[in-house]
């Protein structure tokens, strides 16, 4: 899924929603993903998933409306083109399909499918196949006839091969001779105030008296320079109005109806003026009618949306066109299609103009009754959702301070295993190579003797603060604090080669920072001692009720004796961290053996500080007074080695220092006291000797006064 999910650029969502609005390209994206990844042929995955959509509209209510959309399979084909009429408020910026069908018998009967939708001919082909089978146990044989482009438009005819029984019972009937109530056209023209009736030449010949209302002028026109046809998708022509009988047609009027004042003078300009500012007009529904006719022939649609003008005020009508064989015409059954009371008014109609034996008025009313409530239940739905909206936010600000704590005490990549259900022995790894670090204060069990326990907190609270942000700048874990020790790791679990650098860094950093704060039993600075070493753990999460993540080895006890054996405001490693720093800028100065806890016998160095882009030194910390980092050594240098002295010049404040004599192997620069006072702090170097061993050096750096 997500391999799908990545190549049709999908969102990955669990399941469809029925509310969300997806792009129409979305399934033939997710189908020719699919097939390039399962192998299965694009047409065959679109031909089942049209089946299995029949299912899925059945969880959302939309299979009682195809249950009753017609008695037999006929029934329901022949009136699949007005099933989303009945969604089309629902979902107003539906684009959908048009269907109608000819040449019907007892064997099955011949569908035009027509859409603007490319690739979906499949997936209605599955649909049909699944309708029959599910609501008429009937099974359905789709054949395709033929396939063509038109315009903008695909269309499809195919031949649905089924036993259609009820053709057979339907044809007996007509045969049947019933008797034959005799009716005036007049008095039919007045149960239907909204029908036209034209003839082959499309020239209207007869205006109900609802119609005529608003249309005065429009008995001798051609219906199609009048109406535009927005249903079904085919072009305005008597042969094709003849061929679909069993469709639902739609009309809209190409002029804006021309509101006049009548006898009672009750239409003011002023009056449309301020109707036609409140009225809620509907643009996206008139945005989705498709413009056919004349229109469609030149695929000009563009002009044809122009010619509407004022939409708001043009009429739609909906209804059926029968042919009437005794006048040789065609006449349209309509009704005045009315979303709310203000476009009636805007179209020139009032209650009384619509007929009485249907529902138009009730619909009418109701509908404006309806839309007061749903404009209330939105508006509370809208409160809801701002509410919910907030929640969210707040769970999602508690979530990342619980992610955020959760991180301080096990990694971010263990977490996330844990979080998809790994047991958290499975955490538990070996790691040949990590780097750790202990610090603690010299004296505090001194220190705390002479303050008060909210002293010692505020004292360690504000030294850790300071730590965990070097903690974060340096991308090294740190593992745990207990009293005024502090420990950090570098190299688990994300593995890292520079883990002994990392830590070195740390190490600097946390030197120069601690000389900030002070000690609150004497106002002196706190001092602290640093050890290091590397080598091989196993680390991971340990406990149940507070699982913490911890290591484990005899690296972890080393690196803890580097830091008790060690001094104030000194960070002391093992050879072991040293070999790791071979060829880096870090300075370093040999202090010797030491033993430890199982007369352990270990090498140390003391790293001094660190060389800058420039080649000057950084000291760890400048406190110490008249001291003399001496014999330091950058790893890898050979003292053996004995070239020649080379002189280099120096620019100090602007001018070139003098260049003294200085003794072979050993260059002697005089700098003033800000050349590396940004680097340095506030300390005065006096002197800085460097000893030049092919590309390996010795620096001696003097101090002149404390910090």
């Amino acid at each position: 899924m997500i391999t799908l999910h990545h190549r049709c650029a999908a969102p990955p969502s669990p399941e469809s929603d029925s509310v969300q609005v997806y792009s129409e390209s979305v399934i033939p994206r997710i189908a020719k993903a699919a097939s390039g990844v399962t192998g299965t042929p694009y047409n065959e995955l679109m031909n089942s998933w049209g089946v299995y959509f029949l299912g899925f509209v059945g969880k959302y209510g939309y299979d009682r409306i195809l249950k009753v959309l017609g008695r037999h399979v006929r029934d329901f084909v022949n009136g699949l083109d007005n099933l989303h009429e009945y969604l089309r408020f629902s979902y107003p910026k539906v684009q959908p399909p048009t269907f109608f069908c000819q040449e019907e018998s007892a064997t099955g009967v011949t569908l035009h499918y027509r859409s603007k939708r490319k690739g979906y001919l499949h997936y209605a082909m599955g649909q049909l196949r699944q309708m029959g089978k599910q609501f008429y146990d009937c099974d359905i044989h789709v054949e395709v006839l033929s396939e063509q482009l038109v315009g903008d438009y695909s269309h499809v005819t195919m031949r649905l091969n089924f036993d259609n029984s009820a053709y057979r019972y339907i044809m007996k009937e007509d045969e049947e001779e019933q008797e034959i109530l005799p009716i005036t056209s007049d008095f039919f023209f007045e149960v239907f105030p909204f029908n036209i009736v034209f003839r082959q030449d499309m020239v209207v010949h007869n205006v109900g008296s609802g119609l005529a209302t608003v249309f005065p002028d429009l008995d001798g026109k051609k219906i199609h320079d009048a109406f535009l046809l927005a249903r079904p998708l085919v072009e305005f022509t008597w042969n094709m109005i003849i061929s679909h009988p069993n469709n639902l047609f739609e009309i809209m009027s190409k002029e804006p109806v021309k509101r006049e004042r009548n006898l009672h003078n009750r239409v003011q300009n002023s009056d449309y003026e301020n109707a036609n500012r409140t009225a809620d007009v509907d643009v996206e529904l008139m945005a989705f009618q498709s413009i056919i006719g004349d229109d469609y022939k030149d695929g000009n649609s563009a002009n044809a949306m122009e010619s509407w003008g004022d939409g708001s005020r043009c009429l739609k009508l909906k209804g059926q066109m029968r042919y009437m064989p005794e006048w040789e015409s065609i006449i349209f059954l309509g009704t005045p299609v009315m979303e709310s009371l203000s476009a009636m008014f805007k179209t020139g109609l009032y209650i009384n103009d619509l007929s009485m034996h249907d529902s138009s008025r009730d619909l009418v009313l109701a509908g404006t009754q309806q839309s007061e409530e749903l404009k209330r239940a939105l508006i509370q739905e809208q409160k809801k959702s701002s509410k919910l909206e907030e929640s969210m936010k707040m769970l999602d600000y508690e979530m990342k301070k619980t992610d955020d704590l959760l991180y301080r005490m096990i990694p971010k990549p263990v977490a996330k295993r844990l979080r998809k259900g790994e047991p958290a022995v499975n955490t538990c790894e070996v790691f040949p190579d990590v780097t750790i670090l202990f610090s603690d204060v010299v004296g505090f069990t001194r220190i705390c003797s002479h303050i008060t326990p909210m002293q010692v907190v505020s004292m360690l609270n504000t030294m850790y603060t300071l730590f965990d942000t070097l903690s974060e700048k340096h991308r090294v874990f740190k593992v745990e604090t207990i009293g005024d020790a502090y420990m950090v790791v570098a190299g688990t679990p994300e593995k890292t080669k520079y883990h002994a650098h990392n830590i070195c860094d740390m190490a600097l950093d946390m030197v120069r920072s601690i000389d900030h704060l002070k000690d609150p039993s004497n106002g002196n600075n706190i001092q602290i001692r640093v050890g290091i070493h590397s080598g091989m753990v196993v680390a991971g999460v340990v406990g149940h009720k507070m699982p913490r993540y911890g290591l484990h080895g005899d690296t972890v006890h080393t690196a803890s004796a580097m830091e008790s054996n060690g001094k104030e405001m000194h960070i002391q490693l093992s050879s072991a961290t040293y070999e790791h720093l071979k060829g880096s800028h870090f300075i370093f100065e040999r202090r010797g053996t030491i033993t430890i806890k199982g007369n352990v016998e270990i090498e140390t160095y003391w790293l001094k500080g660190k060389r800058d882009k420039d080649g000057n030194a950084q000291a760890a910390c400048p406190q110490f007074d008249t001291q003399t980092i001496d014999k330091a050594t950058v790893p890898g240098s050979d003292s053996s080695r004995d070239d020649k002295g080379l002189v280099f010049p120096l620019k100090a404040g602007g001018d070139e220092d003098e260049v003294k004599s200085v003794p072979s192997n050993r260059i002697k620069m005089v700098i003033s006291s800000h050349s590396l006072e940004a680097s340095m702090g506030k300390c005065q170097l006096e002197e800085l000797s460097v000893h030049k061993h092919g590309c390996d050096a010795v620096v001696d750096v003097l101090i002149s006064q404390p910090c």
